[in-house]
């Protein structure tokens, strides 16, 4: 037996009370609840749920410092321009001007221009110019490679000798490896096992299996391509 109110009356539908579960509407006789509306990021699709991530571009590599020639250069600029300016200044004070610099004039205004030492110089003037060039338009840091970028503002990259270990300890956990030599470049993994026991077509479909999955768990922003090869060890005489 239940008992409510006093008065008969059953619960009230506002006090709170009642069951766990119904439905969401508005109460009788209110308005509908205003939907909320969801905030997207600038340039998101607005059809896309808001949890997806934006998709990044692919990995560009790094840039390297190149401290070393950029010192060298400088040393050699500072020192001639100061050079040169020191002996400018001499002759200016009226004292005579350096043997280098008078040895130096006289050549240039006596040697023609198809002369060897001329074509020479010219030659590794060029050359040291094409290698400034190489330098400024080129990243460097052939021994790192860049890692699949999951935020804007973050950069991550993989040193070679690293990526090569890991798939190097990869192929080793395969049954029948004796031995394993990786090669990791930019754009191939070029792996060479040896296998004492097990078919060779068995261990290297194995082997191209793991390695596949290494390579994709390695993170890189331009996974390489694998080649694979195995071989017997080599009979001792």
């Amino acid at each position: 037996m239940t008992t409510g109110p006093e008065d008969g009356r059953g619960p009230d539908p506002g006090d709170g009370a009642g069951s766990g579960s119904g439905s969401g509407g508005a109460p009788d006789g209110g308005a509908a609840p205003t939907p909320v509306p969801v905030l997207t990021k600038p340039g998101q699709d607005p059809d896309r749920p808001p949890d997806t991530p934006d998709p990044q571009p692919p990995g560009r590599r790094f840039w390297a410092v190149r401290r070393i020639p950029a010192a060298l250069l400088a040393v050699v600029l500072l020192g001639g321009a100061g050079l040169l300016l020191y002996d400018v200044a001499a002759v200016r004070a009226e004292r005579t001007a350096m043997a280098w610099r008078r040895s130096l004039a006289d050549g240039l205004a006596s040697r023609p221009l198809d002369d060897t030492w001329v074509r020479v110089g010219a030659g590794v003037a060029v050359l040291l110019g094409l290698w400034m060039l190489l330098l400024a338009l080129t990243p460097g840091l052939r021994g790192i490679l860049p890692m699949r970028r999951e935020h804007a503002d973050l950069r991550a990259g993989l040193d070679r000798e690293a990526a090569a270990l890991a798939l190097r300890d990869r192929a080793m956990e395969v049954s029948g490896v004796q031995s394993v030599r990786v090669r990791m470049g930019r754009a191939k993994a070029a792996v060479r096992a040896v296998s004492h026991f097990r078919e060779l077509d068995e261990v290297r479909s194995d082997l191209e299996r793991v390695l596949t999955t290494g390579i994709d768990e390695l993170g890189l922003a331009r996974p390489p391509a694998l080649t694979v090869r195995v071989a017997r060890p080599p009979r001792k005489g």
